[in-house]
């Protein structure tokens, strides 16, 4: 992740209440992980995985109860979050298959190399686009050649006429969830781009064509491989 400050800062209060805030989102977060569970499940079954920008840990936990072998290394900046995604594994009874850094993903060493690496809602909080690069890029540089990078972002093409009624939905849905939405943020904080300009940033950062793999209203994902 970029050393540079995010939108939002989690402390511990926010962080604490992070996931019940979402929980009636919880549909499309399960729906994600099915996919993702099946796009990665040829790995081999000592895999090791990235986690880059785990927050309270719900992908890893996911992977984690699926494929009881894998090794997981979890990234994140914010002290608070990593420390509900430490308990949250110790509690699954996985954590002794985890490691746990603070810190942004130049701060990781590059000397380990990860059969997969997993970017869940992050890299859009990068809004300037060679930066977003050299942070797929500083992931690429820690994956074996043919690695899995899966990633997830909010992405749309937010000029064209349907851009107005998809993001009433996504207001709708928020609503629903009980969650605020900053339009102005879209495009200052968080740069919603066309999925085709996401994939062009993966695919110019070490990775092949990314693969459009799900989408739920914004939030699109994609898988892709690290080009040998």
């Amino acid at each position: 992740m970029p050393n540079q400050e995010p939108p939002v800062v989690f402390d511990r209060e926010r962080a604490a209440s992070y996931d019940k805030q979402r929980a009636k989102m919880a549909p499309l977060k399960d729906a994600l992980h099915l996919c993702i569970r099946m796009v990665l499940s040829d790995l081999p079954a000592n895999a090791r995985m990235l986690c880059v920008g785990v927050g309270t840990g719900s992908e890893l936990i996911e992977l984690a109860l699926a494929f009881p072998q894998w090794q997981f290394t979890a990234i994140e900046p914010a002290a608070p979050m990593l420390a509900i995604c430490r308990q949250r594994a110790e509690e699954c009874g996985i954590a002794s298959r985890c490691t746990f850094h603070e810190g942004y993903l130049d701060t990781l060493s590059e000397s380990d190399s990860f059969d997969a690496a997993t970017c869940i809602l992050v890299s859009h909080f990068i809004t300037q686009p060679k930066e977003r690069r050299d942070f797929f890029r500083e992931i690429a540089a820690r994956l074996r050649p043919d690695g899995y990078l899966v990633s997830s972002d909010l992405a749309t093409d937010m000029l064209t006429s349907t851009f107005n009624s998809l993001f009433e939905v996504w207001l709708r849905i928020h609503k629903y969830a009980g969650l605020p939405v900053d339009r102005a943020a879209f495009g200052r904080d968080v740069a919603v781009l066309p999925h085709q300009e996401v994939e062009s940033i993966i695919a110019s950062s070490g990775f092949e064509t990314p693969v459009l793999f799900f989408q739920t209203l914004l939030i699109h994902a994609w898988y892709s491989k690290r080009t040998p």
